[in-house]
C-alpha cells in the first residue's frame, strides 16, 4: 500500500541554517517521510533536466497519510528554484531554517575549513578571506548566501509568505521542540513530537533525538567549533548585514534576534 510521491513540502533552506537537523527531528512524525539524501533536482540544471520522474524514484515509499519531504539547502539561494518548483506544485508547503547570518558564514566557512583540512588541501584564516585590501570581501560566496532578503525576495514572486514557514535555527538548536510543534501546526499534521523525543547530550553540546527506542545524534561533522573571529571583523559583518536583516524582516513580518 505504499509508493513514492513527489514531496509535498520541501525544505529550501538555508546552508549551515540547520536543515539537517530539522529533517531529522520531523522523521520522528508518524505522518512524515524524508529522502535520505539531498536531490539537488531544483538547483542543479543536470538533475533538473532527467526530469520529474527521475526525481520521484529519489523518494522514499510512503503512505496515503504520509507527507513525504526532502531537503535541499542550496535551493533557497539558487536563481531557478523557486520557478522550477512552482511549475512542479504552485501550492506546495515550503520549510526554510535561517540563523543569525554573521553565525551562518563563520558556520559555512568553518565547513568548508575542515573538508579542506581532511582532503589535506591548503586553507586560509577566516579573516584573510572575509576582509580585502582592509574591506569586507562582500564577493565571498558565503556572505552572499546570508543575504537572505535579497534571495527571499525570488521566492516571494512565485509563492505566498503563508506558505513559507520559517524556522529559527538559532532557537531549534537550544529548544527543539516550540519550533517543531510550529511546523506540525504549517503542515496540519497532529502533535505527535514530544518533548521525551529529545534528551541534550553534554558531550556534544546540543540535543540529540529518542524515538522507536533509539538514540541518535548528528553526524560528527555537525556542530564542529567555530575559530575565534576577530572583534572588529565580527562588528565588519553585523554591520555588513543590519540593513539587510531589517529589510528581511519588513518583508517576512517577523523579527529575529539577530545581531
Amino acid at each position: 500500500g505504499t509508493s513514492r510521491q513527489i514531496p509535498q513540502t520541501i525544505i529550501i533552506g538555508v546552508r549551515k541554517g540547520g536543515t539537517r537537523a530539522l529533517l531529522e527531528m520531523l522523521d520522528i512524525h508518524p505522518n512524515i517521510v524524508v529522502a535520505a539524501t539531498e536531490v539537488h533536482f531544483f538547483d542543479w540544471d543536470e538533475n533538473y533536466m532527467k526530469g520529474i520522474d527521475w526525481y520521484r524514484s529519489l523518494m522514499p515509499f510512503s503512505y496515503g497519510n504520509q507527507i513525504t519531504i526532502e531537503k535541499t539547502p542550496g535551493y533557497f539561494t539558487s536563481p531557478q528554484a523557486p520557478e522550477r518548483i512552482h511549475d512542479m506544485n504552485s501550492s506546495i508547503k515550503l520549510l526554510l531554517i535561517l540563523r543569525d547570518p554573521t553565525e551562518r558564514v563563520i558556520s559555512d566557512y568553518t565547513q568548508v575549513y575542515y573538508n579542506r583540512v581532511e582532503s589535506h588541501k591548503p586553507v586560509q584564516l577566516f579573516e584573510d578571506i572575509v576582509i580585502k585590501n582592509g574591506v569586507l570581501n562582500t564577493k565571498y560566496k558565503a556572505i552572499q548566501r546570508s543575504l537572505y532578503d535579497v534571495h527571499m525576495e525570488k521566492w516571494l514572486k512565485h509563492f505566498t509568505l503563508d506558505q513559507i514557514h520559517i524556522v529559527d535555527g538559532n532557537t531549534l538548536i537550544k529548544d527543539p521542540l516550540p519550533e517543531l510543534q510550529k511546523v506540525e501546526r504549517f503542515l496540519n499534521l497532529p502533535s505527535r513530537i514530544m518533548s521525551s523525543n529529545f534528551y541534550f547530550n553534554q558531550t556534544k553540546g546540543f540535543y540529540c533525538i529518542r524515538s522507536d527506542g533509539r538514540e541518535r545524534c548528528l553526524h560528527e561533522s555537525k556542530g564542529r567549533p567555530h575559530p575565534l573571529v576577530n572583534n572588529t571583523v565580527l562588528e565588519q559583518l553585523y554591520s555588513y548585514f543590519r540593513e539587510h536583516n531589517a529589510k528581511f524582516y519588513r518583508m517576512v513580518n517577523h523579527s529575529f534576534d539577530w545581531h
